[in-house]
């Protein structure tokens, strides 16, 4: 890894520039890549990819354009992980001393990998000889592995429609370097162009331009004309049918999920136009949304013009849709402006969960948005329980550490808290103004903490002086837990859950004599905040008056099934195994995990339905719930 120059303060910054640079984290070094950017920089990619379901590989040649900011470098670095280089090319036209008529011949060039780091994978070191160009052309050949990190195959018994094969890319944190060789980091943002080879019964989508009319060939062609960083490259192939929800959005799903996809998420246009009118254009043409394998890792992953989503929000009342308002608002925060290292993550999530309960407000009204983000702030402080001091702080030391594991609550609902705080300090005018002008100062372009807080202190702090000081910022962003001054968000939908709960405890409550009237998010609530034990006739009675063991609700489910472990309750337990191994989201299967191991009748549980389910979890998802499951054979050395 080679870290860059440190970033000049500021006059009159240096405070802030001192105190992220605490523990000697520079803000310009990424620590997740072998990338010498300081020395080339890639600008374009081009794809040609040839995808085999039946071998769970594909075939590649990526050509990358890059800028030479040094003209004495002779070493390209790139990242890879468990990749398959077959030959490396040099554009003769880049090569000192090419004349024209060399201009389409490219000369194959000394290249090596480096020993493997667990968690980053193998620098792939290119020799280059001295130029004056100040752009280069590097084509490489390459092979993934089957068990590429970032790449999900799928059998057609493991598909919706059971006919064809599966594949579907997710890429955030670090995994774009194991399905295509490049600088992987999010502080070199790329256009890319690709062309994707299949077979033509399946359908390739990208997270680029999309023709929702195109017709089934074998070969898709696609375009990204904005500069994005390269997690968010993305791919799926399969069986694909697609269904317009609005004259700028639509859903691709496989033919028995899409009916009922496009109707859960109908009001995707209003959330859009909601957006804009809050935090300026939308910058990406059309926000199409394709709804995953019930294996997808996530609730939604943000790949631009095309969100992947998770299945596990359709509940047929649209009650779950907020993961949609937060992967769009990601258009905004997170792909037009994102973090240039996953150190800088709440720069991202933060601001998305920010701007998701403004949508949602704008969209559903500001109780619906009030009661998820008094929900946010409970699993906010569940984390933090489990948490270390240092994994409490946004702006978090992630050096030899693998990012996809650390993720929890801190970034997206502290990050949303201190935004909130900031808009109560400076007003709801003015901090609405210094959002568009903070999306338009930094539009598509990658930044770190610092630079916010350089943005923050020259339009917010210093402009109105005297409401918020630097020691309060950096002490928001650096200090562990919740700060004091947080303004923290409440509900009174509520009021009357707290009540018909404590009288339910207390037995002066038939299960069927509350509830009619609520809202999922009120018996999220309702289940989420239950004693330490209960009875199995209490179970028993609430499972029968409001079915929860066979909720069409995901989430409404996994929050039903804690007290199922919890209470150790047998009839509950046929539905847990069943959720366990359908679902990969780890949002929903990881708490369920993580109750069953704590005692030993769990644990063997777990275990037994774990080896079952395994096979088709994400090998994000399985990296987890190793952790959880096995946790001993999870820490070994790989």
């Amino acid at each position: 890894m080679r870290a860059l120059r440190p970033r000049s303060c500021l006059a009159g910054l240096a405070l802030i520039c001192a105190g992220l640079r605490a523990g000697g984290v520079t803000l310009d070094s990424d620590p997740h890549s072998f990338a010498n950017v300081d020395q080339f920089r890639t600008s374009h990619v081009e794809l040609d990819l040839r995808i085999d379901l039946d071998d769970k590989t594909i075939d590649g040649t990526v050509t990358l354009d890059l800028k030479r900011l040094n003209p004495r470098a002779t070493q390209l670095v790139l990242d890879t992980k468990d990749l398959t280089i077959n030959d490396v090319r040099q554009k003769s036209s880049d090569v000192l001393g090419a004349t024209a008529k060399d201009q389409t011949i490219w000369v194959s060039r000394p290249f090596h990998l480096e020993k493997p780091d667990p968690i980053l994978g193998s620098a792939l070191v290119i020799e280059l000889p001295p130029s004056r160009k100040t752009v280069e052309s590097i084509q490489i050949d390459y092979q993934t592995q089957p068990t590429a990190a970032a790449l999900q195959w799928l059998t057609p018994k493991q598909t919706a429609g059971r006919k064809k094969g599966f594949l579907y890319t997710h890429s955030e944190p670090i995994g774009t370097r194991s399905w295509i060789p490049l600088q992987d980091t999010p502080q070199v943002r790329i256009t890319y162009k690709a062309v994707v080879h299949t077979d033509p019964g399946v359908r390739a989508v990208m997270s680029a331009q999309n023709d929702p009319k195109v017709k089934r060939t074998g070969e898709y062609s696609f375009v990204m004309p904005q500069a994005i960083p390269s997690y968010l490259i993305a791919l799926a192939v399969g069986d694909l049918e697609f269904k317009e929800t609005g004259p700028r959005t639509g859903v691709y799903a496989e033919k028995p999920m899409v009916k009922a996809a496009a109707k859960e998420f109908a009001d995707t246009e209003a959330m859009m136009a909601a957006a804009e009118k809050l935090f300026g254009p939308y910058r990406w043409s059309r926000y199409d949304i394709l709804v995953m394998p019930p294996s997808f890792p996530m609730g939604g992953m943000e790949n631009p013009r095309l969100s992947f989503i998770t299945p596990t929000v359709i509940a047929g009342d649209k009650s779950l849709v907020g993961v949609i308002a937060h992967e769009l608002a990601h258009s905004w925060s997170g792909n037009l402006v994102s973090n240039a290292t996953w150190r800088d993550v709440w720069l991202n999530e933060g601001f998305t969960d920010y701007l998701e309960s403004r949508i949602m407000n704008a969209v559903y009204g500001e109780q619906r948005a009030s009661m998820e983000a008094v929900l946010g702030l409970k699993a906010l402080r569940v984390d933090l329980a489990k948490l270390g001091a240092a994994d409490q702080v946004l702006a978090i030391d992630l050096r030899d550490r693998d990012p996809e594991l650390v993720f929890s609550a801190v970034p997206y609902e502290k990050g949303r808290l201190f935004l909130r705080y900031l808009e109560a300090k400076f007003g709801h005018e003015r901090f609405e103004a210094f959002l568009r002008g903070y999306f338009e100062h930094f539009a598509f372009k990658s930044i770190s903490t610092g630079q916010f807080n350089d943005y923050l202190v020259q339009n917010l702090l210093e402009r109105f002086a005297g409401t918020v000081s630097r020691e309060q910022v950096l002490a928001w962003e650096n200090d562990p837990g919740i700060p004091p001054d947080a303004v923290l968000p409440v509900s009174s939908a509520f009021e009357p859950v707290d009540a018909a709960r404590s009288a339910w405890v207390a037995g002066t409550l038939a299960s069927k004599k509350f509830g009619a009237d609520w809202v999922t998010q009120q018996w999220l609530y309702f289940l989420d905040n239950m004693p330490a034990t209960l009875s199995t006739k209490q179970l028993a009675d609430l499972d029968q008056a409001y079915a929860f063991t066979h909720s069409r609700n995901a989430l409404l489910e996994r929050s039903w099934l804690e007290l199922v472990i919890r209470n150790n309750y047998q009839p509950g337990f046929a539905r847990l195994e069943e959720y366990l191994k359908s679902i990969g989201r780890r949002l929903l299967i990881e708490p369920l995990y993580t109750d069953l191991m704590k005692t030993p009748s769990g644990a063997e549980f777990a275990k037994r339905v774990y080896a079952k389910a395994r096979p088709g979890y994400h090998p994000d998802t399985v990296k987890a719930v190793d952790a959880i499951v096995t946790p001993v054979a999870a820490e070994s050395p790989e």
